[in-house]
């Protein structure tokens, strides 16, 4: 039977992990991980609409199994200056290496040059991340409910706790989200795209956010490329939406995310 994305991206992870330990014990990670830390609310700033209706978080990628090399020579520094004059509410930054060719060099250099807070995008499976995770400066990291069983997730969400951050728990399924609930999890990350066979429909979120606790703060992410894809996810009661490949191509990113924020730009300032 053919592996697919998820699997074999989870045992890639697994050999990381493995060598990490072999370099710093997690005991010793987990000390430098309590040392406290002014961290930047990410929560807080998702808990209600921003000013546009709409609050985006804006991810930096440079590459994707599915798309490729998306930008080649990407400067996290220059995108995530970008981002913040765009109105962005958060940034997201993809860590991993061998599949989105990201760094932990990268989400530091972004945070070092913002005031925004930031999410680690990665796919994290043990613990040992999570402290990690916190010695690299996150605010807030990415929990797939997809590949973590139901008292990992609820442990690691205990965890994020314990180090002041917060977590987005991405479902795409009624069972995910099944499992996040029972986690405790109430920042919830509806992905569009099936990691499996990559389909993207931002329908997915419209159905999703109907299927959540009343507590619950839902982000739309995968497949938001316009204006008009956030006024058609909103009408569902969705105000948060991660976005990444179409900022990351844009010509002009901050001018992309004021137009996708539904600020009036000039009509050649904008893109499609």
């Amino acid at each position: 039977m053919k592996k697919d994305f998820l699997q074999i991206i989870v045992e890639d992870k697994k050999q990381e992990i493995a060598a990490a330990k072999h370099r710093l014990p997690e005991r010793l990670l987990r000390e430098k991980a309590l040392i406290p830390r002014k961290k930047r609310p990410f929560l807080q700033k998702l808990a209600q609409p921003g000013p546009s209706g709409a609050n985006i978080i804006a991810e930096i990628k440079r590459a994707s199994p599915s798309k490729g090399v998306i930008c080649p020579g990407l400067n996290p520094v220059t995108y995530a200056i970008e981002y913040e004059r765009g109105g962005a509410a958060a940034l997201s930054v993809l860590t991993d290496q061998p599949h989105f060719k990201g760094s932990i060099h990268d989400l530091k250099r972004a945070r070092e040059s913002t005031t925004l807070p930031v999410l680690r995008k990665d796919f994290l499976i043990s613990s040992y991340q999570i402290f990690e995770s916190a010695v690299m400066g996150a605010d807030a990291l990415l929990l797939i409910a997809r590949i973590l069983d139901p008292k990992q997730l609820k442990d690691y969400l205990d965890i994020c706790n314990e180090l002041q951050m917060n977590a987005l728990v991405e479902i795409h399924s009624e069972k995910d989200l099944e499992k996040a609930t029972r986690a405790g999890a109430g920042l919830i990350g509806i992905n569009n795209r099936n990691l499996r066979s990559f389909e993207t429909d931002i329908h997915i979120s419209i159905r999703m956010k109907s299927l959540l606790e009343p507590d619950q703060v839902a982000v739309a992410a995968s497949g938001i490329r316009s204006r008009k894809d956030i006024e058609k996810v909103s009408d569902s009661g969705i105000w948060n939406f991660l976005i990444g490949e179409s900022l990351v191509r844009a010509d002009n990113p901050g001018a992309l995310l004021k137009s996708l924020l539904g600020k009036d730009l000039p009509e050649h300032a904008q893109q499609p």
